[in-house]
């Protein structure tokens, strides 16, 4: 039972940091900077800069119509963190790895759907950059969804390269 209920508590402690430092990052740009405002913080390669995303990744679905991108990615949201905790649940592992990537994945998705719900669309602000060949923008929660697909998928193949040499 104490590791059952460590995973669940480092699970949610981990959830709640994304969203928090998330929605933090969120609020301060929306209140300090306008839209299309641009901060300089490293010369050459990253800029604050206050943009609205009304797709997904890349600008995904942006020009659709409002009723049908915001009906959409709300479906999408709940239904990515309902399986999320569907497996948490269900799931009888107990490899960190594969909770601490899940957090990631469920704070961020959190985080843009608040977004979505408040908004209409997601506050993004980290614009790197090299010469003229810019990165879309994102925020911590497109980070944290990202850094927990990749942290899954090297869990994923690390558990069946395993279960290959086992067999």
């Amino acid at each position: 039972m104490p590791n059952l209920l460590n995973k669940y508590s480092v699970f949610t402690a981990t959830v709640f940091a994304v969203l928090l430092l998330d929605q933090l990052s969120k609020a301060y740009i929306n209140s300090a900077m306008r839209i299309h405002e641009s901060w300089v913080v490293i010369e050459g390669f990253l800029n604050l800069t206050h943009v609205r995303n009304p797709g997904a990744a890349f600008g995904f679905l942006a020009r659709t119509s409002p009723l049908f991108r915001s009906f959409f990615f709300v479906l999408i949201s709940l239904l990515a963190i309902g399986l999320i905790l569907h497996y948490l649940v269900k799931s009888r592992t107990s490899q960190p790895g594969l909770f601490f990537g899940l957090s990631l994945v469920l704070g961020g998705a959190l985080g843009n759907l608040i977004d979505r719900l408040r908004f209409g669309e997601v506050i993004d602000f980290i614009d790197i950059y090299w010469t003229k060949y810019h990165w879309p923008a994102f925020n911590v929660a497109d980070s944290a969804i990202s850094a927990g697909a990749v942290i899954l998928i090297f869990v994923t193949l690390r558990h069946r390269t395993e279960d290959s040499i086992e067999t």
